[in-house]
């Protein structure tokens, strides 16, 4: 059994570069698929011309969502502490449902006054550059530690291969340095497009491993009756960091609120993100909307399955007996342990793969939020749309520098941190953008209050939380208050957040306190028909 990381895999390695340059090669190519005569608008490099159709979408989105989280940290998460890592499976069920509701209301009003971003809508919806600045500025926060976990993924399955090995930092984080190269210059190229395209590779890929893995592991380990007998011996056995048994096959009662409300934080959270509603607007009817929200819980199923691989990286011996084994890297060596060093090659490439699909999507949600929301309202109101297109394009590389940044100076061992961090402020977006597709009753002081205290309360809160190998930022649970029992921060820090908006609200209206312009209609909200009337343009109307 190899657990060392040490010694290169050549064949692993070749299958793996042969496949990372076959989509480097689409990507550059996608620049020249279904382009428009105005290539240089911003709704053709960051939404891909909104042209997208059922089958496009369902790719994109599933190539967005499912990502190398997905493959690497979900399962991680399920080998260093058991089923409790299993609350992604049940977050993605509830979100499916929610989403139905209101995504098709998001498109329609988007497509009718040509919206790029959320904070758009929001700016669009109740009148106010501040509140939409706040949604900007979280979404660019939050997605840059979503970078970084994607980056992680790559780094994993390059360490398990063997590529970089130990030496100055510069020399181990070689190889991730020139991945970051490769997707931040096919990003700049051909926005939204490149991974539009790539993401047909990505799924299918990811579809062969995950099926090939949940027939072929079982058998070489003796079934899953001895998988799970092993696997629950392994988790009895005392972490020498916490004096504790690292973990259970099934969480106890004193953690059941902590995975409820993670899975459900979680659940709303997921679409407040840039890069989902970015995959959502490129669609080019409301009902290909409609139709992904009823057949994207496919990817669920596969998410169960592939959260099972924790529960066979134990069974296997992975990492037994290396004192702050490195969980991030369970699965990769799972498939290099268990498969023939080709099909390694292809998993690893999977994974790869499976992280620039999202890491290229996100890094272009979160450049359109600068360039729209911060750029244009606050620096350059004049920019006509080629001079947006040329900072977005700019922006997108320092956003992945920012998420290179995470990398490189956080503990990578419990990457998972960085997405639940991430969701910890995305969520306190909710009120503003879900509550604003329904009602206008929210007063726009009262939501960036809600917002600057979630916020506020959320970060801190999570800064507290200490790990076995992190003083800060080392988890995101904690004691909820009046409660008393460990839950989801994000979660806590919503409610408290809408608290806090919904009190102000009742104050600020009684105050009769002045509120901004709505520009929207009704109407907008259920349209599905008509070009946008200036496309990709926002009025200039909308106040302070």
């Amino acid at each position: 059994m190899k657990d060392s990381v040490n010694s290169v895999n050549g064949v692993a390695l070749g299958v793996f570069i042969f496949f990372f340059l076959a989509v480097t090669v689409m990507g550059f190519l996608a620049a020249r698929w279904r382009r428009a005569e105005n290539a240089l608008h911003l709704d053709e490099w960051g939404l891909g011309g909104r042209s997208f159709g059922s089958w496009v979408t369902w790719f994109l989105l599933g190539g967005d969502l499912y990502t190398a989280y997905t493959f690497v940290a979900v399962p991680a998460a399920v080998y260093a502490a058991g089923a409790a890592g299993f609350f992604a499976v049940p977050y993605t069920i509830l979100v499916y449902p929610l989403i139905f509701t209101f995504l098709p209301r998001l498109w329609s009003v988007s497509h009718k006054h040509g919206y790029v971003t959320t904070s758009d809508f929001v700016r669009g919806r109740f009148g106010s550059k501040s509140l939409s600045l706040a949604v900007a500025v979280t979404g660019i926060l939050a997605t840059m530690p979503y970078i970084a976990l994607q980056l992680v993924g790559i780094q994993a399955v390059l360490d398990v291969m063997g590529v970089g090995g130990s030496g100055n930092w510069f020399v181990k984080d070689l190889p991730l340095l020139i991945a970051f190269a490769v997707l931040a210059a096919y990003t700049y190229s051909s926005g939204l497009r490149a991974p539009a395209l790539i993401a047909f590779v990505k799924d299918t890929l990811i579809y062969i491993v995950i099926t090939v893995a949940i027939i072929y592991i079982p058998i070489k380990l003796g079934g899953f009756g001895d998988i799970f007998t092993k696997a629950g011996h392994a988790y009895a056995t005392i972490s020498p960091a916490t004096g504790k048994p690292r973990g259970a096959l099934a969480p106890g009662d004193t953690a059941q609120w902590a995975y409820g409300t993670l899975a459900l934080g979680s659940a709303l959270a997921l679409f407040m993100y840039p890069h989902s509603v970015t995959a959502v607007l490129s669609g080019k009817s409301r009902n290909v909307i409609r139709r992904n929200t009823t057949v994207l819980p496919l990817y669920s199923l596969m998410l169960g399955l592939l959260a099972l691989l924790g529960f066979m990286a134990l069974a296997d011996g992975v990492g037994k007996g290396i004192t702050g084994y490195n969980g991030q890297l369970a699965i990769p060596q799972l498939f290099e342990n268990m498969f023939p060093s080709w099909f390694a090659g292809v998993a690893f490439a999977a994974i790869g793969i499976g992280a620039l699909v999202p890491a290229a999507i996100m890094s272009i949600a979160a450049a359109n939020l600068f360039t729209r929301n911060i750029y244009k309202d606050f620096i350059k109101p004049d920019a006509t749309q080629e001079q947006q297109t040329r900072v977005s394009k700019l922006v997108s590389l320092l956003v992945k520098v920012g998420a290179l940044v995470f990398v490189l100076t956080m503990d990578r061992t419990v990457a998972i941190n960085f997405q639940l961090l991430g969701g910890i402020w995305i969520l306190q977006t909710f009120p503003a953008l879900v509550g604003g597709l329904f009602t206008r009753w929210f007063h726009r002081w009262a939501l960036l209050a809600g917002w600057a205290v979630g916020m506020g309360y959320g970060t801190w809160v999570a800064y507290g939380v200490a790990s076995a190998s992190q003083k800060h930022f080392g988890g995101s649970s904690d004691t909820i208050p009046v409660i008393g029992q460990i839950g989801y921060i994000g979660l806590t820090a919503f409610v408290l957040n809408l608290v806090v908006t919904v009190v102000l609200t009742l104050a600020l209206r009684a105050a009769k306190v002045a509120d901004g312009v709505d520009e929207t209609s009704p109407a907008d909200y259920t349209s599905d028909a008509g070009e946008p009337g200036v496309k990709g343009e926002l009025p200039v109307a909308a106040s302070a």
